[in-house]
Order: structure tokens, then C-alpha cells, then sequence
């Protein structure tokens, strides 16, 4: 239980800083000069990012296995679905964050930027974003059998189950949400959808990390 808070932690601290600290820090608000030039002028913290996010994927390989000894006894299939769709999102987050690296090489090649490098540069980050945007579905998919876990093991909190499994919902609403529908970013769905998985993982995580879990009642 130690050893998974732990991890946990590890997670959500990288992620935050990855995928919400740094990108709210370069974003250019939809102008890639504007973009490029914050980039470009912090530079260490673009490469911090891209640190952070590796140390997260790694963690997170890691994560859903200690859980899996945990979690085993409560039900293996549904246990093994957990491992496999977790484990699947690694070498996904992986292969999309190559474009980030490009950035850097292009940043590194440019002493003057040109449309077209620009443009080279606003590619990159868009295919960026939309292997995230894959990767989240993955992201959701996994916490829908930990949530049934939690939920039913009977040595942790339920309600922090019943939140993993509406943040599950959620990360599958948000990326069919961006796909199929138009302005779906300017929506109150948008605003609120993984506002459950955020509660319930970083819930989850301090639960295991400072209660641990608490031994199932005798019948």
C-alpha cells in the first residue's frame, strides 16, 4: 500500500508539472511565434518538462503492478484488465512526446525562424497534442477496473472507487468530446469532465501513501 501511494505520488506530481504547469506556462494561446518565442526564451523549463513527463511514464509502468498484488485478491480477471489497459498507454505517451524533442532540435538548428520552420514547429506540437489525446483515452479506460477494485475491496474507501470510476467516464468523454464536437473546449462539460478523476486519483494516492489499507471485517 506504501509502495503504491508512493508511486502514485511520483504520478501525480510529474503529470501536474508536465502536462499542466509547463504547457500553461509556453502556451502562445493558439500563436505559434508567440509559442516559439517562450520556448525558446525558457528553454530549461521546456526540457524539464519533457523530464518530467518521462520520469511519470516510467513511474506509471510501474504503478499498475503494485497494484495488482494489492487488488488481486478483490477480482484477478478484472485485476489483469486494469494491468493491461495502463500498461498499453506507456509506449503511447512515449511515441508522442518525439515531436517535443523535435521542438528542441528545431530550436536548436534556428537562429532565425522562417514561416516555414514555424509552421514546422506548430506540426510538431499539434502532433504532440493529439498523441496525448490518444493517450488519454487510456488514461481513462484503466481507471474504470480500478475503480470496481476500490470499490469492492472492502479495504478501501468506496466512494474514492465510485470517483475513479466517473473520472474513467470522464477521460472517455473528454476525448470523444474533442473529437466529435464542435467547440466541445469552450463547453461546462469540458471545464468539469475530469474534475472526478482528479479527486479520486489524488485521493486514492494519499490514502494508500498515509491510511494504507485497513483489514476486511470478519463477516
Amino acid at each position: 500500500s506504501r509502495l503504491a501511494g508512493g508511486l502514485y505520488l511520483v504520478v501525480v506530481l510529474t503529470g501536474i508539472f508536465s502536462l499542466a504547469y509547463v504547457p500553461s506556462q509556453l502556451s502562445g494561446h493558439g500563436d505559434v511565434a508567440v509559442t516559439v518565442g517562450k520556448i525558446a526564451a525558457s528553454e530549461p523549463l521546456f526540457r524539464f518538462g519533457i523530464a518530467a513527463f518521462l520520469v511519470e511514464q516510467v513511474t506509471f509502468l510501474l504503478l499498475p503492478l503494485v497494484l495488482f498484488r494489492l487488488l488481486r485478491p478483490v477480482n484477478p480477471p478484472v485485476a489483469v484488465l486494469m494491468v493491461a489497459l495502463a500498461v498499453v498507454s506507456v509506449p503511447v505517451a512515449l511515441v508522442s512526446l518525439i515531436p517535443r524533442l523535435e521542438v528542441l532540435s528545431l530550436l536548436a538548428d534556428a537562429p532565425t525562424w522562417t514561416p516555414e520552420r514555424l509552421y514546422t514547429v506548430q506540426r510538431s506540437l499539434d502532433a504532440y497534442h493529439n498523441g496525448i489525446l490518444v493517450t488519454s483515452l487510456f488514461w481513462g479506460l484503466w481507471l474504470l477496473p480500478f475503480g470496481y477494485l476500490v470499490m469492492t475491496s472492502r479495504f478501501l474507501p468506496r466512494v474514492l472507487g465510485v470517483l475513479l470510476m466517473l473520472g474513467g467516464l470522464g477521460y472517455v468523454v473528454d476525448v470523444f468530446g474533442t473529437l466529435l464536437v464542435p467547440h466541445y473546449d469552450d463547453s461546462v462539460v469540458s471545464t468539469y469532465a475530469l474534475l472526478p478523476a482528479a479527486v479520486g486519483e489524488i485521493g486514492i494516492c494519499l490514502w494508500l501513501l498515509l491510511v494504507g489499507v485497513r483489514r476486511a471485517r470478519s463477516e
